[in-house]
């Protein structure tokens, strides 16, 4: 359906919905470290307006663009040959601008500096496992519901997310281009600007093996090879 779409659509539809999503997420984030002092609420707070805004922006921006809204989504269709190249750079790009605006937006709205370097901790192995099994469900589940329910990934990705944030270690970023926005707030969402690196890794890496695993998995009479889920023409 994105064939209908030039590129400089795809990419604003991509730019808005990352920037949309990062509000979101900084937004409500600020928005209950505000409103209680309980972790466990504050986190609440924060999860449920991100899976709600995922299934709002994947179905009214999804036939534009497909929605990715995520370098490590870009990634797994690019390795899929869903995506050529040069776009799936341009993805990438938009993605990562357009969620520091979101993040620049939330702080405007709750009348804080645009930009603040993070100084949450969000380091070690097991947080970074936590993102590589956030990631890899995350892509699972898009592979799994544009193989079974197309018109259902709105909802599965939404709740997928709104579980994974309480299931992982890490919260589920899930997200390259979320963790560099939420580098910039220092507030209840934000990863310190050096933890970063390893959650952009765990990330990519999850997406790689979601790839791998359910590209098998998906499609009966192939076979579990790495060369045969990875090397995919464009399409």
């Amino acid at each position: 359906m994105t064939a209908e779409f030039d590129l400089p659509r795809r990419l604003v539809a991509e730019a808005l919905g990352t920037a949309l999503l990062v509000a979101t997420v900084v937004g409500s984030g600020i928005m209950a470290e505000r409103l209680t002092e309980d972790t466990a609420l504050a986190l609440l707070g924060n999860t449920l307006p991100t899976g709600a805004i995922l299934v709002v922006l994947i179905t009214i921006l999804g036939p534009i663009s497909g929605a990715h809204f995520n370098p490590a989504v870009t990634l797994a269709m690019l390795l899929r040959g869903a995506i050529a190249r040069r776009a799936a750079f341009a993805y990438l790009l938009a993605q990562i601008l357009g969620g520091l605006a979101g993040t620049i937006a939330a702080h405007l709205m709750f009348e804080l500096a645009p930009l603040a370097l993070s100084t949450h901790v969000r380091v070690g192995p097991a947080q970074w496992l936590a993102e590589v099994i956030a990631t890899f469900g995350l892509v699972g589940t898009i592979l799994g519901g544009l193989r079974f329910n197309g018109p259902a990934i709105p909802w599965l990705v939404g709740l997928y997310i709104t579980a994974a944030y309480w299931f992982t270690a890490s919260t589920s970023f899930a997200n390259p281009a979320v963790a560099v926005a939420r580098a910039f707030t220092d507030s209840f969402s934000g990863i310190r600007p050096i933890d970063v690196p390893g959650f952009v890794v765990a990330e990519c890496l999850g997406a790689v093996v979601a790839v791998v695993i359910f590209g098998w998995l998906l499609e009966p009479g192939t076979r579990l090879t790495i060369r045969s889920a990875l090397f995919r023409p464009a399409k």
